[in-house]
């Protein structure tokens, strides 16, 4: 089922989730929400915080288009430095420069409660990272300097391709 992407302002996207304990049916529909939601948003990831519940749970679209399902998400460890606009479903039409690793190792559980890692690169690390931030309450923008438009954000790059030509 689709649910509402709670925005900035939402109390709800700036608590500290909780630890899942029981791996049972609610999760599993959670889950199965969260999946759906992304999809129809056409986002990359999405953490359980940003449709209203408070238990720390992400899912974040792998680069073979799967999604990853983690459940009380830790990263274990992180390598090198990327640079890079990043938006969120939560902050719609605004994007920031962000900092992030280059490569992440995340450990969590399936929804089964089996335990489960993931080491990746690029963009996939990029998400690890914001969506884990959500279950602490933070957003992406603490991070940026500043917020750009959509506009902005197209102009700088048209610029930066200019330059490159």
């Amino acid at each position: 089922m689709i649910k509402k992407i709670l925005q900035k302002e939402d109390p709800a996207l700036h608590k500290v989730c909780h630890p899942v304990t029981n791996f049972d049916r609610k999760l599993s529909v959670l889950i199965d929400d969260l999946v759906d939601t992304l999809e129809d948003a056409q986002g990359l990831g999405l953490a359980a915080p940003q449709v209203g519940i408070l238990r720390r749970v992400v899912i974040v679209m792998d680069d073979d288009e799967t999604f990853l399902e983690l459940v009380n998400p830790e990263i274990v460890s992180q390598e090198g430095e990327q640079e890079g606009f990043e938006g969120c479903l939560s902050l719609s039409g605004l994007y920031g420069i962000v900092k992030r690793p280059m490569k992440v190792k995340v450990k969590a559980q399936d929804r089964h409660g089996n335990p489960v890692e993931y080491e990746r690169e690029g963009i996939t690390a990029r998400c690890f990272c914001h969506e884990i931030e959500h279950l602490d309450g933070h957003m992406y923008y603490e991070k940026a300097g500043r917020l750009f438009t959509e506009d902005e954000v197209d102009e700088m790059l048209q610029k930066a391709e200019e330059e490159e030509n």
